[in-house]
């Protein structure tokens, strides 16, 4: 880089420029007076006025050159402020960028420096048909690649303005559950394996941890709630138990394979609720169905407690899905913002920024014990929930 200081404007300069100045003007005043008062002005006369005007244009090129190198200065000192404000630490951003799905799995670093895992790109168009090619084409979305690009949500779009594709790629989320699934049916054939190899002796290993809470979901919450029928539906409520409970532990592993926050999309827990309302209508009852539509209540009421009933089998399953959604969320984001305190701190003064540190990962390692809670809760409340309903659609009437 070059060395502007030499051009740096001192104050004995400034003085000495504006006396230039000041002198080159007088005397040109006092010339060009002689020269108007005397009409037939001599040579001396005509070079002195030369001389000055020479004098005053020197000195103002003089001018010139120092205010352009000190604006140069300043343009180069306003640079670099702006290059140090473009990368000044923004919470909100850092997020959401974790929390929500990405067509790469990020490990660290930021911009090209980033390292993440490339996952694989899966775009189905009429007029291409399934293109299939890795995300790191896409240079962490800074280039564009055989007509599509990422966007600032980091979902894919087309350069070319084709609009009928279709994006089934494998995602963060959907590999995170990938993998979720895989830990599941290793576990249970394993323990399934264990039971017959080992039949009438009692479990060990992390089958001890596993049959407590099978036998628990059984007994405590399937029984007392669906009844004799409660076997029929073992398999769906142990499912989204352990679905969900597993994922949320691996949502709170700060590295690869955990991190994704799974159950707090709501595009998950949609499609949780949705298999939830299909089972509980599907296995509804006759009796099910006379309480929603035919009430026992006087006939002028039907107008009001039909519509409230038919809501109530709509809003069931939709608080399901945003309880779910919005309690693990939640969760991520608090223990993000105060694992940014060391951040947003360290950016006013590097020594605020280490004196936050312990503060700051001393309530994020609270928040995370706490969240091992919630993950087990949150499992809890929507299997709970979900045999709820599910026994209110089968129970027989009694008289």
């Amino acid at each position: 880089m070059l060395d502007f200081s030499i051009l740096s404007v001192s104050p004995r300069r400034k003085n000495f420029v504006r006396i230039s100045l000041f002198c080159a003007f007088f005397g040109f005043f006092i010339n060009a007076s002689a020269t108007e008062g005397s009409h037939n002005p001599t040579n001396s006369t005509t070079s002195s006025a030369i001389n000055v005007a020479d004098a005053e244009h020197a000195t103002s090129a003089s001018e010139h050159q120092t205010e352009a190198a000190t604006h140069n200065t300043s343009g180069e000192a306003h640079g670099v402020e702006s290059a140090h404000a473009e990368k000044k630490f923004e919470p909100g951003k850092m997020i959401m960028d974790h929390i929500a799905d990405a067509h790469d799995w990020h490990l660290w670093g930021e911009g090209h420096d980033a390292v993440s895992i490339p996952l694989p790109v899966i775009i189905y168009s009429k007029s291409k048909g399934i293109e299939v090619f890795s995300s790191s084409k896409f240079n962490h979305g800074h280039d564009a690649y055989n007509g599509y690009r990422l966007n600032e949500e980091g979902h894919i779009e087309s350069t070319e303005g084709v609009d009928d594709f279709y994006d089934i790629s494998i995602t963060k989320n959907v590999l995170a559950m990938l993998i979720g699934v895989v830990t599941l049916l290793i576990l249970a054939l394993r323990m399934a394996s264990s039971y017959k190899k080992r039949a009438g002796k009692a479990p060990k290993g992390i089958h001890n941890l596993l049959e407590p809470l099978i036998l628990f979901i059984r007994d405590d919450v399937a029984k007392p709630s669906i009844g004799n029928k409660s076997d029929k539906f073992m398999p769906l409520l142990l499912s989204i138990f352990f679905f969900i409970f597993v994922l949320n532990l691996f949502g709170l592993i700060p590295i690869f394979p955990g991190g994704a926050n799974v159950t707090g999309n709501i595009s998950i827990t949609m499609v949780l609720a949705i298999i939830v309302f299909l089972t509980v209508n599907l296995n509804g009852n006759k009796y099910y169905w006379k309480h929603i539509f035919v009430p026992d209540v006087p006939v002028w009421m039907y107008p009001i407690i039909i519509p409230i009933e038919v809501l109530g089998v709509i809003l069931k399953p939709f608080v399901l899905m945003l309880r779910l959604f919005a309690n693990i969320t939640a969760g991520h984001i608090i223990i993000l913002g105060f694992f940014s305190l060391i951040f947003i701190f360290g950016a006013i003064k590097t020594e605020i920024g280490f004196a936050v540190t312990p503060l700051s990962v001393g309530f994020t390692v609270f928040m995370s014990m706490l969240e091992l809670l919630v993950a087990f809760l949150q499992a809890f409340v929507f299997t709970l929930l979900t045999s709820i309903y599910i026994g209110m659609a089968v129970e027989e009437h009694h008289h």
